[in-house]
């Protein structure tokens, strides 16, 4: 299959899994039911996985008082990629860009101590960013996103390094089940600031330079090959970029760990340690998943849009023969809905053949063909998308055989 023929775009039409309307805006995705259920396998996936790892998942809200981003340093300095500020009872907010200062904002309602770090907080937010209109493309660049977020706040610099290990850990997991490769499908860049430009970044020569090292002498005892690139970091520090090429060939990040010099200043995160006195915190910023959009747009392309039975939107396709099966085929979608597979039902007036060629096009996973032999022994035949005819089954050998393969997200 061309290249031109994985673009995220055109099987995202193709599919059925969004669309975007010049009425609702530029760079603001549609989710259609398909697409809108491979998304949200994608987050309980992820959530479920963070919270195993110790992650504590909140909630907050998509818009805040422009004072917590000047207070945090992104505005001025981060305001062209921010929409404008909404005037609210003669306050100004804005739709927010990213959600550290609302987490350093929910560690701050109370006293920490060393026995609470390291702090994980977690949360699948919702981000507003003005891109340029001609950077939009598909879902890998647009102006409204989900981001899979979390800031740990950590006691010392160890503690810090040990997480950042442990979040490209998490990367690496969720890279493994997507089946993408390291050094094929994704790599690592160790993206560092320039001294010399103080607008751009936050000020504190010594500081870049420890944590530069820090994340470059992490990445060295990981083994994990990667390469420098100079002026690339964010404002407030360092970070390891995991980078992918899309169908058009353009490198873009997929998820990011990042070292944080400015905000436990800026927002005096303080902990009480093992002497009893307070002691300033270390914050890592990390993106497990990357933006929802994003890692949608390279799962799209790196499946030709066929995807694994787990994140597949429809799992089965039921395709009885003629009318006279449609009862069978009814009771058979029943039973594969209550064990929570997702199923429809082909009811057209096509030909066999037709539905088969329909449902390939659709590149659902499993057909199960009910015709007058299936409903007399009282099974299905069914037709795998990636190994041809597996022959009669009985529903309970098929849900089975199903559950498994979900369960394991091969």
């Amino acid at each position: 299959m061309s290249e031109s023929e994985r673009d995220h775009k055109k099987l995202g039409k193709e599919l059925e899994l969004f669309t975007f309307s010049d009425t609702v805006g530029k760079g603001l995705p549609l989710w259609l039911p398909k697409g809108a259920t491979v998304r949200r396998e994608l987050e309980r996936f992820i959530v479920d996985e963070e919270i195993r790892r110790g992650y504590l998942h909140v909630r907050t809200p998509d818009i805040a008082k422009l004072d917590l981003y000047k207070k945090s340093g992104h505005y001025p300095m981060y305001k062209d990629k921010m929409y404008a500020p909404i005037i609210i009872d003669d306050e100004e907010y804005m739709l927010r860009p990213m959600t550290c200062p609302h987490h350093f904002e929910l560690y701050l309602t109370k006293p920490r101590s060393y026995r609470d770090l390291p702090m994980r907080i977690a949360e699948l937010a919702n981000l507003y960013r003005y891109e340029q209109s001609g950077e939009l493309m598909g879902l890998l660049r647009v102006r409204s996103f989900c981001l899979s977020d979390a800031h740990i706040i950590c006691k010392n610099e160890e503690q810090a390094v040990d997480e950042i290990g442990k979040a490209l850990d998490l990367i690496e997991f969720v890279n493994t089940i997507f089946g993408l490769e390291m050094g094929k499908d994704y790599w690592y860049t160790l993206s560092m600031g320039d001294r010399k430009n103080t607008e751009k970044y936050y000020k504190d020569d010594a500081g870049w330079d420890k944590a530069e090292n820090l994340l470059r002498e992490s990445m060295k005892r990981r083994g994990a090959s990667f390469t420098e690139a100079k002026d690339d970091a964010a404002f407030y520090g360092p970070k390891i970029d995991i980078n992918m090429k899309n169908a058009n060939g353009k490198e873009d990040t997929a998820f990011t760990v990042q070292y944080d010099l400015s905000s436990p200043h800026r927002f005096d995160l303080k902990y009480i340690g093992e002497d009893g006195k307070e002691h300033s915190a270390f914050v890592v910023h990390r993106s497990s998943i990357g933006a929802m959009e994003r890692i949608m747009a390279f799962l799209i392309e790196k499946y030709a849009g066929a995807f694994p039975l787990w994140l597949a939107p429809v799992q089965v396709k039921i395709l009885p023969i003629g009318e006279s099966h449609f009862a069978y085929a009814t009771e058979i979608m029943d039973a594969l809905r209550a064990t929570d597979i997702r199923v429809e039902l082909d009811t057209s007036d096509e030909t066999l053949g037709k539905k088969i060629r329909n449902y390939k096009t659709e590149k659902v996973p499993y057909a199960l063909v009910i015709g007058d032999k299936e409903v007399a022994d009282n099974k299905v035949t069914v037709e795998s998308r990636d190994k041809g005819n597996l022959g009669a089954q009985d529903i309970e050998e098929l849900v089975s055989a199903l559950q498994k393969e979900i369960s394991e997200k091969k």
